[in-house]
């Protein structure tokens, strides 16, 4: 038997099968300060000419590229980065079909288009968005605050390749190779005396060349069984083993490993660790300059550290905006001579902190007069004095360079007469005199930083940088929920990035 409903209760008229003379239009049902149309209206005044010249003509139409571009960067800002999901909700979800005019392209046209349509153009596509937002007053160039954030690759977690492993192989072989040379000169002595041969740099030709050379030696003697499988294993694996080895060198370039299935991937330990026990996952340093919470530039990086970022990101700002800011702002991962050089040369003025900037801060530091960094220098005389004022004097210097082939005056002080000085114990434990490094560019650099970063200003842009990078990769990874790239390779994995730089300055922009 059917409830009755109370006498005092009221509904709002249901009809599901009700039929509409005039059907609602998309527009209607889409409120009037909505994210999308934000998108909508910023994609329709930039110039996508460079995106169109991508497109060759011919056969079946294809879908516009300004249509596809508003799609894959709505999908970006709500949070929906699989094409297959772009798909789904071009049928289902009112913003996406009034964005798409009610068009619907399958995701492998999605994906083509995110992957290979934007792949080197999309960069000068979001140079657009930053200056239609410079010219609208949100942002400037007068100043920008660089960070990096390390972002999980989509590539195989077990499977990679290590430059220190390949190494090691190497000198196994060259030893064994000696070994093997060492023991035809044994039997055949006046076979080989007038081949000599040295084992530094070995390759394939090379090491045929020698097995021939001891084949030959050999020939017609006793030989060792075991000398015997050595040489057949040198003929049979080692000229494959090398051969992989120098075009896996070629893809490791200046990097220490890379990811067999993205091998465009580094090793980097990630603060998001599942396992909390420190492991090393592919991935790529994103490198992100900001003002105001708007991303200004971005960059995509294959080093583990910060420190040899700063040019590139810098020269892309460049290329992109025309300009560099007047002002950096970074914290101490960026600190190295070269950097404050080149920023010097470029007259940007540096906020940028070194390693133990907050050590000199302390008053234990300061007043440590054991310190190096504590140490008198008189630059006349080009030379220290240790705490208990005896002159340290220059005893050796040379340049040095690091991995990106930048070359760094270092010198040597050394004092004299430690033994038996009162002071020995707490200046230092070493055996003989002690002696002080010192690199007097990157000294005079830290010095004017320090005296910047400690004025008022300094601490101004000090404090502001930890509400500027840092809460856009907080909206990013935890906000945007995204902690792991979709593509594989650098080229497709700086797209993503910029689909992501895109999305978040246009999402501030409605906000």
């Amino acid at each position: 038997m059917q409830k009755l409903y109370k006498s005092n209760l009221v509904f709002k008229d249901y009809n599901f099968n009700q039929n509409l003379l005039l059907p609602p239009s998309l527009e209607e049902l889409i409120p009037p300060n909505h994210p999308v149309r934000i998108v909508n209206q910023v994609v329709d005044n930039l110039n996508i000419n460079p995106l169109i010249e991508k497109y060759q003509g011919g056969g079946c139409p294809s879908y516009h590229p300004r249509m596809m571009l508003k799609v894959v960067v709505y999908g970006y800002l709500v949070n929906l980065y699989s094409s297959r999901k772009i798909e789904q909700a071009l049928r289902e979800s009112i913003p996406f079909m009034w964005l798409s005019g009610m068009s619907y392209p399958d995701h492998n046209t999605i994906n083509r288009f995110r992957s290979d349509r934007l792949k080197g153009v999309l960069k000068e596509v979001f140079s657009q968005l930053v200056l239609l937002l410079i010219d609208h007053g949100h942002i400037s160039l007068e100043e920008a605050y660089l960070d990096g954030t390390k972002i999980e690759a989509n590539a195989n977690r077990y499977t990679f390749v290590w430059g220190r492993r390949m190494k090691t192989y190497k000198e196994k072989i060259k030893d064994q190779l000696k070994e093997l040379w060492a023991y035809a000169e044994s039997v055949a002595k006046d076979e080989l005396k007038n081949q000599p041969v040295e084992f530094e740099q070995i390759d394939v030709e090379k090491i045929s060349r020698t097995v021939e050379q001891i084949d030959k030696a050999l020939e017609g003697k006793e030989i060792d069984k075991k000398i015997k499988k050595k040489l057949s294993d040198v003929r049979r694996k080692w000229p494959e083993q090398l051969t992989r080895y120098e075009e896996q060198e070629k893809l490791l370039g200046n990097r220490s490993s890379y990811s067999r299935t993205d091998p465009d991937a580094t090793f980097m330990r990630m603060k998001e660790d599942h396992l909390r026990n420190g492991q090393l996952k592919p991935g790529y340093n994103w490198q992100v300059s900001t003002q105001n919470q708007y991303i200004l530039g971005y960059t995509l990086h294959q080093t583990t550290n910060d420190l040899g970022t700063l040019i590139g990101h810098m020269e892309s700002i460049r290329s992109t905006l025309g300009q560099l800011p007047d002002i950096l702002v970074t914290d101490a991962g960026y600190g190295s001579e070269k950097n404050y050089e080149y920023l010097e040369k470029n007259n940007v003025e540096a906020f940028v902190q070194y390693n133990h900037y907050y050590n000199d801060q302390k008053k234990k530091w300061k007043q440590d007069p054991h310190l190096a960094v504590n140490l008198h220098y008189n630059e006349d005389k080009d030379c220290f004095y240790c705490p208990m004022g005896q002159p340290m004097t220059l005893v050796d210097e040379r340049y040095v360079e690091d991995k990106n082939g930048y070359k760094l005056l270092k010198k040597w002080y050394k004092a004299q007469r430690c033994e038996g000085c009162p002071m020995r114990g707490p200046c230092h434990n070493c055996e003989g005199d002690r002696v002080v490094q010192a690199a007097p560019k990157w000294f005079n650099y830290k010095s004017k930083v320090k005296r910047r970063l400690d004025s008022e200003r300094g601490l101004y842009y000090i404090s502001k940088r930890r509400i500027e990078v840092e809460p856009v990769f907080g909206m990013i990874k935890n906000n945007r929920n995204y902690r792991r790239f979709l593509l594989r390779g650098l080229e497709k994995v700086e797209i993503e990035a910029g689909l992501l730089s895109m999305a978040h300055n246009l999402g501030k922009m409605a906000s």
